[in-house]
């Protein structure tokens, strides 16, 4: 079964002052030192910790030294990852007495202890949505309703089995069912896989949980369990808030350049600007700029409901006086309109911005207000991509969001052209490679600006031997698709061997040949004939090899009862949908769809293979978590997500070759030596 993820120190008391998202982030670098020296000496802290925020804006290299290295201690003393701990905690204090009360306190308190607040407001909005949306799913039902005035929901996601069904609802048929482990009663292991499938698919569906790991919500950590779930039923939502969804936006806009911005939009923007089109209309003089401040009053609300349900209008709404009772008056309204109620009248009064986005997608949802002008649809209609196309930024954009860059992309095509985005994937993937002085950071208004970034992106790009001979930065800036698409793909294809490189399981070359020879061997060794004879075969579409892999990497997580022959269109689409989740549940991070295997494009076929083949030989390798902070790894060490692309070659026939010069360790299993060494 798939590996407990959650970092464990052997000292309890060690173990509560830190999150696992910290215990992580400490963890990957003191294997990486170690990795780097054979083993953790006092002496290497000081060059480790001088580079770690907040540390490095208080003390220099030489204090740390002093306040670590006692005067006649041996600097070549051993460290284990518990000693690691303590001197860091040690450093924390005297950190803490050195600033006392000056401007730097604040900050640094602030960079090492977060204070966790859970609003009982919303824990009860999002148990009424649980309640209502699983109340017949034939697993959770007997488990409803949720009493939100109690730890129940919290215990409840303890087993990972709501979270995956809540996924399925916000976007469904994200998880196979089927990789559902659901049991009554479930094991550690169980669990473990339940979250490591909740946690990949979250972050495909465009959920941000980068500081969230499977132990996280196997602890049932409240403020980060109201986190995801706040996040899973804001994209539920927001679902409808596009053009392509919504073609009647498009009655939002006046003209051509109104309809470019209106694509670049993110849906919360869209939702705020659907409003204030309404409220206009309405005679209201202000604009909601927000769902907190702006609201608060109620008064907003009393317009745009008058303006979508005339039919229900108080007229006592608008003139009472007293905001919460204005409150009131707007949520009966809304009932008399079937809407969900998605907050109390307080809540509006208070500004909570989570649950008033709610209430007005709520809104948008049950009636938008807009026109169904036929020559406007279909207009909207045209302006949208071909199916290809919108999978492939649908893939990078979700990929991107995943690697926890500071900025976060709504649209690819748009969001990239000031290459600011781009500067930020390649210092993710690779460190220290942008120049951050020479570059502009958004809002840009000058164009030559953008293209200055996008320039040093490109040259980037070829530094780390990406083919870009047609590529230029001005092409970035112009929104060329087919030109992104091509850097984008390349930049993950990046990702994912260094990802592999980082293992240090062998001195061997990397490339696509070295992944595909790879599968096949793993496959043999089972005692299985089938075989993938490059990444176009169409075998593959009926998804038995993948299967079969997957076996081949863990034997207990597919069930072949559930496998189809992959003969009909129905039955292929079956085996790609399984194959998907039982590679999310064994930890792979990957984008694609049950589409692109049935089609079998040859670049996501080669991602899903190089996943599972990194999930492989990281359980083989002694100490997993080790990727160093140059390679953008996501929080539970699992792979770069993949794309699809261009079936007719990888980037113009070139491939990336990388190679590991380090010698395999001597923990490495053996399975995996034989397996590489036969390559």
């Amino acid at each position: 079964m798939s590996r407990f993820e959650g970092v464990r120190v052997s000292d309890q008391s060690l173990q509560n002052q830190f999150s696992q998202a910290q215990l992580r982030s400490l963890k990957s670098r003191f294997l990486h030192v170690k990795k780097e020296n054979g083993q953790v000496t006092i002496g290497d802290l000081p060059p480790l910790l001088a580079n770690l925020k907040p540390f490095n804006v208080i003390f220099k290299e030489e204090e740390i030294r002093d306040i670590l290295c006692e005067p006649g201690a041996d600097e070549g003393s051993k460290l284990d990852f518990d000693g690691f701990l303590r001197a860091y905690i040690n450093l924390q204090t005297q950190a803490t007495k050195k600033i006392g009360n000056s401007k730097n306190a604040s900050t640094f308190l602030k960079a090492s202890t977060t204070l966790h607040t859970v609003h009982n407001s919303e824990k009860e909005v999002y148990v009424a949505h649980i309640n209502s949306y699983l109340r017949d799913d034939p697993f959770m039902k007997q488990f409803l309703p949720i009493d939100a005035s109690t730890n129940a929901l919290f215990d409840l996601v303890k087993d990972g089995v709501l979270l995956c069904k809540l996924i399925n609802v916000a976007v469904p048929n994200t998880i196979d069912d089927r990789a559902i482990n659901t049991k009554k009663e479930l094991n550690l292991w169980e669990r473990n896989e339940n979250h490591t499938l909740c946690l990949n698919s979250a972050k495909a569906i465009g959920c941000t949980v980068v500081n969230v790991g499977s132990q996280d919500l196997a602890d049932g950590k409240p403020h980060l369990v109201l986190g995801l779930i706040s996040q899973i039923i804001k994209i539920q939502l927001l679902a409808d808030l596009s053009l392509r969804k919504t073609p009647q936006l498009l009655e939002l806009v006046d003209d051509d350049d109104d309809i470019e911005e209106l694509v670049t939009l993110s849906p919360e923007k869209v939702l705020l600007k659907w409003m204030n089109f309404h409220l206009k209309k309405a005679g209201y003089t202000k604009t909601v700029t927000n769902f907190s401040t702006d609201l608060k009053d109620a008064e907003a609300y009393a317009y745009l409901l008058n303006v979508l349900s005339p039919e229900h209008c108080n007229p006592v709404t608008l003139d009472t006086k007293d905001p919460v009772e204005r409150a009131a008056l707007v949520l009966e309204h809304a009932e008399r309109m079937k809407c969900k109620r998605y907050l109390s009248p307080k809540d509006i009064v208070d500004g909570s911005t989570n649950l008033n986005l709610a209430f007005v997608a709520q809104l948008f949802h049950e009636r938008n207000g807009l026109s169904n002008d036929s020559s406007k649809v279909s207009y909207a209609e045209m302006m949208q991509d071909d199916e290809q196309v919108s999978r492939e930024e649908r893939c990078f954009r979700l990929w991107i969001n995943s690697l926890g860059i500071s900025s976060y992309v709504n649209n690819v095509f748009e969001d990239v052209r000031n290459g600011w985005i781009l500067l930020e994937i390649l210092d993710k993937v690779s460190q220290g490679s942008v120049n951050w002085k020479q570059t502009t950071k958004p809002p840009i208004k000058m164009p030559f600006r953008k293209v200055e970034n996008s320039n040093q992106a490109v040259r980037i790009g070829k530094h780390l031997k990406f083919s870009l001979v047609n590529i230029q930065g001005n092409d970035i800036v112009e929104g060329n698709k087919k030109l992104i698409l091509a850097f984008l793909w390349q930049l993950m294809r990046y990702n994912m061997l260094q990802l592999l490189k980082h293992l240090r399981t062998r001195s061997q070359e990397i490339t696509d040949d070295y992944i595909l020879k790879w599968a096949n061997r793993k496959v043999k060794s089972t005692g299985r004939t089938s075989q993938m004879e490059n990444y176009k075969d169409k075998t593959l579409s009926n998804g038995i090899f993948f299967l079969e892999l997957l076996t081949a990497v863990e034997p207990r997580v597919v069930n072949w009862n559930l496998v189809t022959k992959g003969i009909t269109d129905d039955e292929k689409k079956l085996n790609a949908t399984y194959i998907i989740s039982v590679a999310r549940k064994l930890g792979c991070s990957i984008f694609l769809l049950p589409e692109d295997i049935m089609e079998v494009h040859p670049k996501m076929m080669l991602m899903l293979t190089a996943s599972i083949m990194y999930f492989h030989l990281q359980q083989c390798d002694e100490e997993p978590e080790s990727a160093p902070s140059s390679v953008a790894v996501t929080p539970d060490a699992s792979p770069a997500p993949s794309v699809n692309g261009d079936d007719d070659s990888f980037m113009n026939g070139e491939q990336f070759n990388t190679t590991i010069d380090d010698a395999a360790s001597d923990t490495t299993c053996a399975s995996n030596l034989e397996d590489i060494s036969s390559l």
